[in-house]
Formats: structure tokens, sequence, C-alpha cells
């Protein structure tokens, strides 16, 4: 039965048969070959035409004039609504677990990103919320909206707030915590040490006596009858202090007395006493050691006030004796023959330190009496006077705390 050559299937069975039957005939030359493959390939093109324009029929031979690349499809169809609707769920599917996938994630990472927003607000706290509110490099430009006063007021809040977190952290650096030890064993050394410089010079400033009260006294030259009680009193400077006579001239002796008041200094050639021909001489602190026992540390603190004209007077034996400056000397410690010299007065000398606060020099005011009549006073007894095998120097003070310790 032979194929019916109008269909496509017979046209490719009857060329079929024909390529068969030249396979039995002799070799074709290049020519030969080239013009059968261009034929088929009409042939099939024409079956294709045919196919894309719907009518089925292939055309016997194509047309000569007909461009064998030329392609002529049909117009591809729209997609349909069912397509659409694929479409559609595919993208829904595909972005639903994605973001299933994302929040899955991030809700394991969250308790660990939990714990370090704890951290960083604890430490935040301990800052005193500085950082909290702000971020600690982003640059804070002011709103164009605030006005100069509300644009002050927010720089003074941010100064403020730096200002107090640098003083915080300052004071919880532990680094200054030797420092500051080491300034207060340093401050307590120096106030030991120098005590008696800043408490004379205090106590010098603000005792009162800076005027001349010459007025207490009426009547110098007038006998009054006092208290058995021995004293000195200089109204220039405000003392009224007890005065200890007949007092051993060792330094502990001294000392001892002058933590009670003043001492008297009996050295042969200067051992009268008030009343007698002969110099008397009677010393007190006047910047002893603070931390020194007895009232009267600073007794003779403000006597460098005292100038020549000045009254002084001392009760002895129930009775009043009236003094005169007639002059001030600055010697050296070890100069105790300054105090030994021929008078037919009755003199007196009130030693003391200077410069205030040390022991470097010895301060000699020196007053005579002018009431009672000097003119009718005794001579000192024969003999009395006692000096030690140690008085080499004029007494001072009494040494500050180290000194004490470790010995002078």
């Amino acid at each position: 039965m032979n194929p019916d050559k109008s269909s496509p299937g017979g046209d490719l069975q009857g060329q079929s048969n024909d390529q068969a039957s030249d396979n039995t005939s002799p070799i074709s030359t290049p020519e030969e070959s080239k013009a059968q493959q261009a034929a088929a390939a009409n042939v099939i093109r024409s079956q294709l035409d045919g196919l894309y324009d719907g009518t089925g029929n292939v055309a016997a031979e194509p047309a000569a004039e007909q461009n064998p690349y030329e392609r002529t499809h049909t117009q591809h169809p729209l997609p349909q609504a069912d397509q659409w609707k694929e479409y559609h769920s595919a993208w829904q599917n595909y972005y639903q677990k994605y973001y299933e996938n994302y929040y899955t994630a991030q809700a394991a990472q969250a308790p660990v990103a939990q714990k370090q927003q704890t951290q960083v607000t604890s430490t935040a706290e301990q800052h005193e919320g500085y950082f909290a509110n702000q971020p600690v490099d982003a640059p804070q430009e002011t709103p164009e909206e605030l006005s100069n006063d509300e644009a002050l007021s927010e720089l003074r809040a941010k100064l403020l707030g730096k200002v107090q977190y640098s003083a915080q952290k300052i004071r919880k650096s532990r680094h200054f915590i030797p420092i500051i030890s080491a300034a207060f064993v340093v401050l307590m050394f120096l106030f030991i040490q120098y005590n008696q410089v800043l408490i004379a010079n205090v106590k010098a400033y603000v005792s009162p006596g800076s005027i001349n009260p010459q007025n207490i006294v009426v009547d110098p030259t007038t006998d009054v009858i006092v208290s058995s009680e021995s004293r000195l009193i200089i109204p220039k400077i405000n003392v009224d202090v007890p005065v200890f006579y007949d007092v051993k001239t060792d330094y502990d002796s001294q000392m001892a007395a002058m933590a009670n008041g003043v001492a008297h200094f009996p050295i042969p050639g200067a051992n009268s006493h008030p009343g007698e021909i002969g110099n008397t001489a009677l010393a007190g602190h006047s910047s002893n050691d603070l931390f020194d026992g007895g009232d009267y540390k600073f007794i003779f603190a403000q006597l460098e006030k005292l100038n020549v004209g000045d009254s002084i007077y001392a009760n002895y034996q129930g009775k009043r004796y009236t003094y005169v400056v007639t002059r001030t000397e600055v010697v050296k410690p070890t100069e105790v023959s300054k105090l030994v010299y021929p008078t037919d007065k009755p003199v007196m000398t009130l030693i003391t330190c200077t410069p205030l606060g040390t022991a470097l020099n010895r301060l000699l005011v020196t007053a005579e009496q002018v009431s009672p009549d000097p003119t009718a006073a005794t001579a000192a007894p024969a003999g009395s006077g006692t000096a030690s095998n140690d008085t080499t120097a004029i007494p001072g003070d009494n040494g500050n705390l180290f000194q004490r310790l470790f010995g002078r």
C-alpha cells in the first residue's frame, strides 16, 4: 500500500525510499549532494510553514523568491487566568518560606541580644546614664526651630553631664588612692614638724593687745597692795601670767616651769628679784609645739610688739613693781653673757624665742624699774642664783614631737 504523497508522512517515506535506492547507485558528486540537501531543506521548511499557518497542506515546490532564513511565526498566546494564579501562588509560597526562616533565626538570637542589651544598660547606669540617652560619637545637631536659650540650655546640660561623668570616673579610679595617701602623710608630717610656725603666727595675729592700754594702772608710782601670788602683767599684749621664781637653770626644770607660766632664770650675775638691784631674767614660750602640754605655749607670741616706753608690771610678795622698756635685742641662744652686766638699778629682762615658730634666736626685752622708787632698792643677797653645769644656752622651746621622740 503506497502512502499518500500529499501528506507529510508520505513525502518523508518516499524520500527515504529514494535515498535507499540511491544507496545502491554509484557515489554522487559534491554538486549533486548540495542540490539534494537543498531540496530536502526546502521540503522541511514547506512542511513547517504549513503547520504554522494552520492549513496542514504542504506545497509541492517552494516559491523560488522565498527567503530560506525568514521566520513567520504566529504571535505567542497571552497567559490565561489559571496560569496567573499559579504564578502568584508560587511567589507567595516563596516569600512565606523566606520570612518564616528569617523570623525563626531572629527569635533564636533574641536571648543573646537581650543579654547584651542588659549589660550595656547596666554599664550606662553606672555612668549616671550619660551614654544611655545619646550615642557617644554621633554629632548632635541643634534643630533649627530651637531658640538660642534652648540651644544654650541643651549645651550646658551636655557639658555638665560630661563633667559629672569625668569626676565620677576620677573618684572611682584606684590610681589616685596611693597619691592621696602619700599627700595626706606628707601633710601630716609637715603639720607635726611646723605647727609651731602656723599656730604662733595665728595667735600673734588674733590675740588682743594691738591697742596701747597704759591707763589700766592709774598711777604706777603709787604703792598698791596685791595678792601674794607672783604674776607678770603686760597690758599692751594682754599678758597676765604666773611667775615661778628661783627655778633651777637646767633644761628640764626650765621647761617644766614654763609649762605653767613664766620661769625665773637665775644665773650668777643675773639673779635678782623684783625690787632688788640687778637683772631679773624671766623666760616664756612664744611658739611651743601644739602637741606639748601646758596652757602657756604662746604666752610671749606678741612680745616683739613691745617698744621703748611700754610698761610692764610684776606682782611679787604682795607688792606691785612697775618697769618701763628701755631696749630690745636679738641674740644667739648660747650668748648667756648678754644677761650678765654691771648695774646699780633694778632691771628686768624678758626672754623668748624668735622668729616665731623657731628656736634659732632669743629676743631680750630689757626694762628698768620706775615704781616703787628704784633708789630705795636693796642689793640682791650674796651668793643667790644657781647655775647648772649644762647651763650653756638661754632657755627656748620644748622642741617638736619628732625632736622629743628621737632626741634634740
